[in-house]
């Protein structure tokens, strides 16, 4: 097992005026190329795809090291691959997309679509290629200049990223930064055209706020306490397996992760019991697993303790699984490492009822009704994901209705997150914005109507009597509106 024994350690720190001067750049450089050809556009993206994947072995071991322990294959899956086809779709398609769009009315319009300038994107820690990369591919298709600050706590992997992207771009047209927590805070205060955010609704806010000052638009992807409702019709042993291999992904560090789970009181014991079994057999043995992910740093690694021994003096039941020679040594401070553990009869004043966990633990509670389990979910922010196990009932059918969240997936977990060319993103709590596909395209770009009269009067000519206060104006006015009303009594049935 690796653990980096300098991995809390800061990474170098970048100055507002040296990100202003990296942003002007750009600016400067977007103005004098005007919007990009389709062309142009696909040989960016082509050409970031190529840097990256040429450094997948340097990344994906930068990436082991960072976090203490984290195996080649899931960075090399999850964060140098998963982005590839949503890529690929964008470079595709981008004559169709770039299109001016004709409008039917009395005025000829057409809607024309305008990259917006220079977007910054901060990447997210537990995927942190995968989520700094994938937002500027659909910033690129758009015809925008881009720069990426890379999250602080990979310093390694980051400069490995900086490097890779620095071969094939100059940064007035693609950048990468990598600073520390100062960094990061001086990024979001920058006069860009548009912000992306992968992170906690904490961060959102803080984030949010800096960008308001002036005026960038946001898109933010954040996390939040993602339900599972296991219907009474399901599969058990298929439910339980599903949700334990979903809350183990990157050790819980995904903001998709399942966070807690609802199961029909009768049935509520015997889920816990194949939850338990279904963690086991997915982990034989934890601390020398090879599969296994470390907690990304010691202040979260003591932030998940803390949520599980808050709730069990509180009066939750802890489940660890773990072997006989192994229970003694879990968790372990050094090497960052928590086994899943399940909690029972988590009292609502416990923290963990309302903190995201970000990390391998679940709760699972009790439920006689489904109206239950709606009223819960709407009493609190609303989630990124939320997940139905079970066949597709009125049940399922007034769970969709009554509910809201950035996505929902039924009988598995992450599926929706996954549909090429599905948009991806929050809602409430859990943000707002989304990208992938076409959705990421039309976000960073500038929908603009360009009208173009042709009668003999121009608009503003038929208008005059308005302006003026022409009596007969007026009148045929009143006239409308007075039609107007009676044909909405009319559909009103009264």
């Amino acid at each position: 097992m690796t653990i980096a024994a300098s991995h809390d350690a800061a990474t170098e720190h970048i100055s507002r005026e040296e990100l202003q001067r990296m942003v002007a750049a750009q600016r400067a450089a977007f103005l004098r190329e005007g919007p990009p050809s389709a062309e142009t556009r696909r040989r960016r993206i082509d050409r970031l795809m190529l840097a990256v994947l040429e450094a997948a072995d340097d990344l994906a071991e930068a990436l082991n090291q960072d976090y203490g322990t984290r195996p080649v294959g899931l960075t090399k899956l999850f964060d140098l691959m998963a982005w590839v086809g949503d890529a690929k779709e964008t470079r595709d398609n981008l004559e169709k997309w770039m299109r001016s769009i004709p409008l039917d009315g009395p005025v000829p319009a057409v809607i024309d679509q305008k990259p917006k300038g220079v977007v910054g994107v901060m990447g997210a820690w537990n995927f942190p290629i995968t989520l700094t990369i994938q937002p500027a591919f659909a910033a690129l298709g758009a015809g925008n200049r881009v720069i990426m600050k890379f999250p602080e706590f990979h310093r390694r992997t980051g400069k490995v990223f900086r490097d890779a992207v620095a071969r094939y771009f100059g940064e007035d047209e693609v950048a990468v930064v990598v600073g520390d927590l100062r960094t990061a805070q001086a990024f979001s205060e920058l006069q860009l055209d548009h912000l992306v955010l992968t992170g906690s609704p904490a961060v959102g806010r803080a984030v949010a706020a800096a960008a308001g000052k002036n005026l960038v638009p946001l898109t933010l992807e954040l996390g939040g306490k993602n339900p599972v409702v296991v219907a009474d019709d399901v599969d058990l042993d298929l439910a339980a397996h599903r949700v334990a291999i979903g809350r183990m992904m990157n050790s819980g560090q995904v903001c998709l992760c399942p966070d807690y789970v609802f199961v029909p009181r009768g049935q509520h014991d015997l889920f816990v019991a194949k939850l338990e079994g279904a963690f086991r057999r997915a982990f034989p043995s934890y601390l020398d697993n090879p599969g296994v992910v470390s907690i990304v740093n010691g202040r979260n690694y003591d932030r998940i303790v803390a949520l599980i021994d808050d709730a069990v003096a509180k009066g939750a039941t802890k489940v660890q699984i773990a072997t006989p020679t192994e229970a003694d040594q879990l968790p372990s401070r050094e090497s960052r490492l928590i086994p899943p553990t399940i909690l029972v009869d988590v009292p609502e004043n416990a923290t963990i009822s309302s903190e995201e966990i970000f990390g391998p633990v679940i709760a699972v509670y009790p439920y006689d009704d489904v109206a239950e389990v709606v009223s819960y979910i709407n009493a609190r922010p609303t989630p990124l994901g939320a997940y139905w196990y079970g066949e597709d009932t009125d049940d399922f059918r007034n769970f969709l209705h009554r509910t809201n969240s950035g996505g929902v997936t039924r009988n598995d977990t992450f599926a929706h997150q996954a549909v090429a060319g599905a948009p991806f993103g929050g809602v409430g709590g859990s943000g707002y914005g989304a990208y992938h596909g076409k959705v990421g395209f039309d976000e960073f770009t500038h929908r603009r109507t360009v009208a173009s009269p042709v009668d003999e009067r121009s608009f503003v000519d038929g208008t005059i009597g308005a302006v003026v206060g022409s009596s007969e104006v007026e009148a045929g006015i009143d006239q409308a509106i007075a039609a107007e009303i009676a044909d909405i009594r009319g559909r009103l049935g009264g």
